[in-house]
């Protein structure tokens, strides 16, 4: 399947913000799927799992960090600011992906940190590349 064209079809997709996610790993396909934006429930990490995407993952509540993506705005419109959760915070400082000066700047910026944890983030009216 190209990038950035999705698998499966929504009737009502005119209705709602749709973003195309495209979870890309050298090891496997690419694989890009629709997600309703702004929605509160659906995390990359329950997308990855929907569609069958093998995301590593562990714990799923942000604390252990194996489900930690980079992510890539593939947008035309731009870049988005996502809050980082406390708990990514201190897993990506944990793990030397985002030291504190950067999280401070990020906030200043609101722009996005280009590693996040999949089971922290939800989807946005953005299309985005997650590699895993």
């Amino acid at each position: 399947m190209p990038f950035g064209q999705a698998e499966g079809h929504f009737e009502d997709s005119r209705r709602y913000a749709m973003a195309l996610i495209t979870f890309s790993n050298p090891a496997h396909k690419d694989k890009t799927v629709y997600a309703v934006a702004c929605s509160h429930t659906d995390t990359l990490l329950k997308l990855a799992k929907e569609h069958k995407v093998p995301v590593h993952f562990d714990c799923q509540d942000g604390k252990c960090g194996h489900c930690m993506v980079r992510l890539t705005s593939v947008d035309t419109k731009g870049r988005m600011g996502y809050y980082l959760t406390e708990e990514e915070k201190t897993v990506l400082r944990g793990l030397d992906k985002l030291p504190q000066e950067e999280i401070d700047q990020l906030a200043v910026d609101d722009m996005p940190s280009e590693w996040r944890l999949a089971c922290q983030m939800m989807g946005r009216d953005e299309d985005i590349l997650v590699e895993y």
